[in-house]
């Protein structure tokens, strides 16, 4: 079981998004020993004893547990050995985030196999001003996650992360350069702060991401307002740390309970008020407009007044859907020749989005262009059209929470011959997602299964709309049959970037405005 399904696992079974350091402070446990009769014992000793006594206080409470490295080291080898202890008392069901702060790309891979393979940790914790490449040697690890420091609390550290002016502050560019790295099963962000402000600068930059928030907050107020600034629509995606000073008093299980519910009620009252807690999908998708400088799955929204048109490519170079369309470009998603489709007509391009499946970051990055026009729509369940689209539909399944189907594109002669595979009942709303649409003869085959089968559908969904002439177009084919389409590029906005980019030359361009260049 990866990270990901054991951190929200945790969070739904204790209704928590708490998480408690395990810091063996010398400063800090010297008062605690004293009162538990410890003080003559050895720092080592005094220190088993506590980590213990709060992992057994604390375990219903928490969601992951985060010991520094550092502390551990700083004991010398014995210190290594109480850290194994540490994986040992910690529930195996309950995430470990080594908070390790490593910079260093020299030790990178054995931090990596000593973390990962010898202690069993979960995830770690990098610094990332060397870039990339201090991640790679720790994403080689799939079911484990590594969480970037984007912004410290340290009054000292503001001059270097607001620099070079708080438009546009390195910590923010820190923000979106990281979330290339690693998709938001694999990369999560940590926040130093106790100004709602920073945090929800990080959050808008970062919809998508989990957010362990480091620093403490003084008083009620600041909570809530840390919460308002940090959840995302569904209620999670935030990590709170427990104060460090509740973690020696002597009702620390109490006193931990009791800030779980007040961090639920809050998150059950801001899921109330929210317009997203209701039917849309629970993905956090950035407000209509606001596309500048988001993560790398942030994409234009769709034009409000036409649900059915395009979304336009997000501004000018180093934009999210841009730099998009040049990323499928680049793995050869997208072919410029002579090329016979399906239904033998021969285009001057050819799309092929079957290769997004082996590059996880860019997959999710389509996903969420989906998601975005998706967002719009009320359905029941996603219905993937057999068999390219089948892919994109369970990834969408699995980030909008909606039940996957499809209808078969040939009935067994054995088995159940069901028409169509999944669990639904007559009458449920389907989203038909397909990845290109050029005929739209397919996508009204795959409907008129669902239909046939009780099922209703108002909308399609598409990735890539090849146009044509508008009168004889699939997208008014589909509109003249009553279904809306629903596409997040056409040919005409891939052309004008990717000519704007110097991959398609000028007469190239030209010649794509057509489309077709000759049919049998």
């Amino acid at each position: 079981m990866g990270f990901f399904i054991r951190l929200t696992d945790a969070i739904a079974e204790r209704q928590s998004l708490l998480v408690t350091g395990l810091d063996p402070n010398p400063e800090m446990l010297q008062s605690w020993a004293h009162r538990r009769g410890l003080g003559g014992r050895s720092f080592l000793s005094q220190a088993r004893h506590w980590i213990k006594a709060v992992i057994e206080a604390t375990a219903e409470h928490v969601c992951a547990y985060k010991p520094s490295l550092g502390f551990y080291q700083a004991l010398g080898p014995v210190g290594l050995e109480l850290l194994r202890e540490v994986r040992e008392l910690v529930p195996l069901e309950i995430p470990l985030i080594v908070d390790a702060k490593h910079g260093d790309l020299n030790s990178s891979s054995a931090l990596a196999a000593y973390l990962f393979r010898d202690l069993g940790a979960d995830a770690v914790t990098l610094s990332p001003l060397a870039g990339q490449d201090i991640a790679a040697p720790f994403l080689l690890y799939p079911e484990k996650a590594v969480v970037v420091t984007c912004h410290s609390s340290n009054p000292a550290a503001r001059i270097l992360q607001h620099h070079p002016d708080e438009d546009d502050p390195l910590y923010l560019r820190i923000v979106r350069e990281s979330q290339l790295w690693g998709t938001p099963e694999q990369l999560l962000l940590e926040v130093g702060t106790s100004d709602p402000a920073v945090l929800a600068r990080v959050r808008q930059q970062a919809p998508e991401r989990f957010l362990i928030l480091r620093s403490l907050w003084g008083e009620e107020d600041r909570l809530d307002a840390l919460l308002e600034a940090g959840l995302s629509p569904s209620a999670d995606g935030l990590l709170l740390p427990l104060p460090q000073n509740l973690l020696v008093e002597d009702d620390m299980a109490e006193r931990a309970g009791r800030l779980k519910r007040r961090i639920r009620e809050r998150r059950d009252a801001w899921l109330e008020r929210s317009p997203s807690g209701a039917e849309s999908c629970s993905l956090w998708l950035p407000e209509p407009g606001k596309t500048g400088g988001a993560g790398p799955g942030a994409e234009a929204a769709a034009d409000p007044s036409n649900p059915g048109r395009a979304a336009e490519p997000a501004g000018q170079g180093g934009e999210p859907m841009e730099q998009l369309i040049l990323d499928l470009y680049d793995i050869g998603c997208l072919l410029f020749g002579e090329y016979v489709q399906a239904s033998g007509a021969v285009f001057n391009y050819y799309i092929d989005l079957r290769q997004i499946i082996s590059d996880p970051n860019l997959f999710h990055r389509v996903l969420h262009a989906y998601g975005t026009l998706m967002q719009q729509l009320q359905f029941d369940r996603i219905a993937g059209i057999p068999y390219g689209s089948l892919p994109t539909a369970t990834g969408l399944s699995l980030q909008l929470h909606k039940p996957l189907i499809y209808p078969r594109k040939e009935v067994k002669a054995h088995g159940a011959r069901r028409l169509i595979e999944g669990d639904f009942e007559e009458g449920d709303r389907v989203a038909v997602v397909d990845d290109i649409l050029i005929t739209g003869g397919s996508v009204l085959e795959g409907i008129a299964k669902l239909e046939s089968s009780g099922l209703v559908v108002h909308d399609v969904v598409v990735f890539i709309d090849h146009g044509g002439d508008a009168d004889h177009s699939a997208r008014n084919r589909l509109l003249q049959a009553g279904y809306r389409c629903h596409a997040v590029l056409d040919i005409r906005n891939i052309t004008a970037v990717l000519h704007r980019a110097g991959r398609l030359s000028d007469s190239q361009a030209a010649e794509l405005g057509t489309g077709v260049l000759a049919t049998p």
